[in-house]
């Protein structure tokens, strides 16, 4: 066997992930030949061919020398390596957090594109002694759940008032005016699950 055999099949395995065709449909798309693209990229043309038709898993750093010759963006590529991950996993010292005046929240889950309709977003809400949220205040569109985890609480919905202990949850249509209040001693913590998902955090 030839070195040149001997180097491709160190890089033939099963591919997980289909890279191919969207390298191929946008070469095409913008008229380069493989060997144009192989020279640019400096790999072979025999290789950028076994890619294209999903014989080989590339390297993660030629795949990006092809993207970037193709002008590929990267989120196209990889939207079908996010969904062979259906598990988010957001460990608790790296969640995003923001602050709407005292009240921070902290996010669990981030909502993903590929879900559609069926995508949400959840937090844990930090509200001190004596505060309250306020980006529920107009209302917006789907429904809300949400589960005491420590403290004492108060929701304001429309006119009427819910008063919520640990352990206690609650769920309603979005669309109405809503805050939550603390009307605790300690600091108020609660596990919110909001659908469809508004991006509070960006």
């Amino acid at each position: 066997m030839s070195e040149g055999n001997e180097n491709i099949e160190k890089v033939v395995r099963r591919v997980p992930y289909r890279f191919g065709e969207k390298i191929r449909k946008v070469r095409e798309r913008k008229g380069y030949t493989l060997k144009m693209v192989a020279s640019r990229a400096g790999v072979s043309e025999s290789l950028v061919s076994q890619i294209e038709r999903n014989r080989v898993s590339p390297a993660i750093d030629t795949l990006l020398v092809l993207a970037d010759v193709l002008d590929i963006n990267l989120e196209y590529l990889f939207e079908e390596y996010r969904r062979e991950r259906p598990v988010q996993v957001i460990k608790a010292d790296e969640r995003r957090t923001i602050a709407e005046d005292d009240v921070l929240y902290e996010e669990l889950a981030k909502p993903a594109e590929s879900d559609g309709k069926n995508a949400v977003e959840s937090y844990v809400v930090n509200i001190p002694v004596n505060g309250h949220t306020h980006r529920g205040s107009y209302g917006h569109l789907g429904r809300e759940l949400g589960v005491i985890v420590q403290g004492k609480a108060r929701l304001h919905y429309e006119n009427l008032t819910f008063d919520l202990d640990k352990g206690d949850s609650v769920s309603f249509s979005a669309s109405s005016p809503h805050t939550l209040e603390n009307t605790g001693s300690e600091t108020l913590k609660a596990f919110w699950v909001v659908t469809p998902p508004q991006r509070f955090i960006q």
